[in-house]
C-alpha cells in the first residue's frame, strides 16, 4: 500500500474511528491511542482486506477488536484508587437509586439485538450523528434513525415496567 493511499485512508476515516472508539471507551486519550493502533494494524494487514465491505466498516471491526483486547488486558490487572472521602448520608440513597436505574437501562440495552444495541451505544455514549452511525454501520441515515427510535421505545417500555414493580 503506497503512502498516498495510507494518507487518504487515514484522513477519510480517522475522525469516525476516533468517535466510534470514544463511544466504546468513554476515554478520549485511550480512544486516540486505539485509533492510532487501528490504523497501524490496518496498514500491517491491508493484504487481508477482502473488499466485501466499506473500508470504514473494516476499520471499525479492527478498532472494536483492539478495544476488546484492551478490556481483556484491564480485567487481568484491576486496580482501584483509595478514596479518603465518605459520601454524605443524604446523597447515598439518591446515589444508589440513580445507580440502580442506570444498571437497569444498561441491562435493557444489553437485551436488545446486537445491531440495535450498537446503534444505541453509538448515539448515546458516542454522541454521534445519525449520518455518522449510518456510515459506520454501512446503512442509510434513515435506517439509523429507525433503529435508534425502536431501541429507545423498547428501553422506555422496559423502564416503565421496572418502575411499576
Amino acid at each position: 500500500m503506497d503512502k498516498e493511499k495510507i494518507n487518504e485512508m487515514y484522513h477519510t476515516n480517522a475522525a469516525a474511528i476516533y468517535k466510534y472508539l470514544c463511544s466504546l471507551t468513554h476515554d478520549p486519550q485511550l480512544a486516540e491511542e486505539l485509533t492510532q493502533e487501528t490504523f497501524f494494524q490496518a496498514i500491517k494487514g491491508f493484504e487481508k482486506f477482502r473488499g466485501d465491505c466499506k473500508i470504514s466498516v473494516w476499520l471499525c471491526r479492527i478498532a472494536k477488536n483492539l478495544w476488546y483486547k484492551e478490556l481483556e488486558k484491564r480485567s487481568r490487572h484491576k486496580t482501584m484508587e483509595l478514596d479518603e472521602t465518605m459520601p454524605s448520608g443524604d446523597n447515598v440513597e439518591f446515589s444508589c437509586l440513580h445507580n440502580l436505574e442506570k444498571i437497569e437501562v444498561f441491562r435493557l440495552m444489553h437485551n436488545l439485538d446486537a445491531v440495535t444495541r450498537e446503534v444505541m451505544y453509538l448515539r448515546l455514549a458516542g454522541d454521534l450523528q445519525f449520518s455518522e452511525i449510518a456510515g459506520i454501520m454501512g446503512k442509510t441515515e434513515n435506517w439509523a434513525r429507525v433503529m435508534y427510535y425502536r431501541g429507545k421505545q423498547k428501553i422506555m417500555k422496559g423502564m416503565k415496567e421496572w418502575t411499576e414493580n
